[in-house]
């Protein structure tokens, strides 16, 4: 087995297979300098020299959460001072700030069922008319699209196949991080022992749901939060498993893990750049060259550029008005910056919907026809985002 005959092949159009994506992970030096070429040239063969981003409000609808991951500064209790769970009021109030500065997308982020352990929980959903969070999240995303025309996109953790069927009808596209199909993981004095919801046969089942829904969906997996090279291949692999039967997948996100100083894993090393780039080229040439995969530059600020010369094609949300509540840590690059640095690398940055262009061009399959306007509205001419002086407007906003 060489590299060079697997990357030639890659190349060629057939992937390598999960024993020449081990074999792979183990490339150093100018083998792995030809790891990263190839994957850069793949993604060039079928995406250009284009880079996109998503304009974005981030609306943490509630940050209350039944899991307690090892890794997470989100979620709270509910008698814990920065627990929040937004009215719709003040959802509209961010969303219709960020409309007036070129954004397209309200992300929605929350905690995994927090009903199902806080009766406080409950008793707030009883006094609104809801049952669950997910109800409520439904109605929330029907405010935004009511309101203000914004595009929704909803990551709410495990869904089931009626969640999935209703959310549908409001979000354009929804997402839920694989992270990892390690159930090893999941064991005692692991990041996932405490979190009954990142199970990953619960993950990959509502994955598969979604696939068999038609519903265009965002995943990823998380590295650097102790698994093996082997496992994180493995993840890949289920990923590219689901999106060959049904063609939902529409983009993967390669996260890696970041230290904060409030989680019990605040001592634990985060990944080094050279470990991120060989996931990424692993997942570019796993994946092909049709997938969209992206890594957010906010969580390695020193590095992200050379994500560039991995293969992604995309740089994620980025925000010029509300933080990153996943990682309050990280800001956000200003766009100025972030375009200056795309365009110095020779790529051309473009803003997109949370719906990618592909998508959009089988919009009879994958979006819910009452939903096809506000797409249409938003869209330019190639199916990005027209954004209307979106650079012009956000430039000065966004902050480093």
């Amino acid at each position: 087995m060489k590299v060079s005959t697997i990357l030639r092949q890659s190349l060629e159009g057939k992937a390598p297979t999960p024993k020449e994506a081990l074999f792979l992970s183990a490339a150093a030096g100018d083998e792995f300098d030809a790891l990263l070429d190839a994957a850069a040239k793949l993604r060039d063969l079928c995406k250009g020299k284009t880079i996109t981003f998503s304009p974005k409000v981030f609306i943490p609808l509630t940050n209350l959460c039944r899991d307690f991951c090892g890794y997470c500064t989100f979620r709270k209790a509910p008698d814990e001072a920065d627990a929040k769970t937004m009215t719709i009021e003040e959802v509209l109030r961010v969303v219709r700030r960020g409309k007036t500065l070129g954004c397209t997308e309200a992300l929605f982020s929350l905690g995994d069922k927090p009903e199902a352990i806080y009766p406080e929980m409950r008793r707030l959903l009883e006094r609104m008319g809801f049952r669950t969070t997910l109800d409520y999240l439904h109605h929330a995303c029907a405010a935004v699209l009511r309101e203000t025309g914004l595009l929704p996109h909803s990551n709410p953790g495990l869904m089931g196949r009626a969640d999935l069927r209703r959310l549908r009808e409001v979000n354009v596209s929804l997402g839920m991080m694989l992270e990892s199909t390690s159930a090893r993981l999941t064991a005692a004095g692991g990041p996932h022992a405490n979190a009954p919801d990142k199970k990953p046969r619960l993950r990959l089942r509502t994955l598969a749901e979604a696939g068999r829904l038609g519903i265009a969906f965002t995943t990823g997996v998380l590295i650097g939060i102790g698994e093996t090279w082997e496992e994180r291949i493995d993840s890949l692999f289920a990923i590219r498993e689901l999106h060959e039967r049904y063609g939902h997948v529409q983009e993967v996100i390669i996260q890696n893990f970041h230290q904060k100083s409030d989680i019990p894993m605040a001592h634990h090393p985060e990944p080094a750049p050279g470990e991120m780039l060989k996931t990424i080229a692993l997942a570019r040439l796993i994946l092909g060259g049709g997938m969209n995969i992206q890594a957010p530059p906010n969580l390695n600020t020193d590095h992200y550029v050379s994500y560039l010369y991995a293969g992604i094609n995309d740089w994620g949300g980025v925000s010029p008005l509300t933080p990153d509540y996943i990682n309050p840590e990280a800001p956000w690059p200003a766009l100025a910056i972030l375009r200056e640095k795309t365009t110095r690398a020779g790529f051309t940055l473009r803003a997109r919907l949370p719906l990618y262009p592909e998508f959009i061009n089988q919009g009879d399959r994958f979006l819910a026809p009452a939903l096809l306007p506000y797409v249409e509205r938003l869209s330019s001419a190639d199916h990005l985002a027209n954004t209307g002086g979106l650079h012009d407007r956000c430039g000065a906003d966004m902050q480093l």
